[in-house]
């Protein structure tokens, strides 16, 4: 009677191994803490919009809410460049739940060169 080695029993691994360095689990942190701070400006910017649809904000108020949410995504772009990050990279595959974001971040529109 032949004995199995207990090697035949386990399932394969995947050939290719995560190549965990400090520079990609920085990036992997920046993406993730970045993809949650996208999310919370997406939420913001649409009670902007419901608060200034509904008549609750001033023309002031509007203007300054506006400002600090376009600074906001300013510097989340700018940081997400930063870390080697396009905007799309902020939106994370959730499984079976689907993307993380509803509307990906747009592209950052890069200026024609002369």
């Amino acid at each position: 009677m032949e004995t199995m080695s207990s090697n035949e029993n386990k399932p394969a691994l995947p050939q290719s191994r995560v190549d965990c360095t400090p520079e990609n689990i920085e990036q992997g942190l920046a993406r993730l803490v970045l993809s949650l701070i996208e999310l919370l400006r997406q939420l913001l910017e649409r009670q902007a919009i419901r608060r200034m649809e509904g008549g609750s904000l001033t023309n002031n108020q509007v203007e300054d809410m506006g400002a600090a949410l376009m600074k906001l995504e300013a510097k989340i772009h700018e940081l997400a460049e930063h870390f080697g990050l396009s905007p799309a990279d902020l939106n994370l595959d959730l499984g079976p739940l689907g993307n993380l974001l509803e509307n990906p971040p747009p592209q950052k529109s890069k200026p024609d060169a002369p």
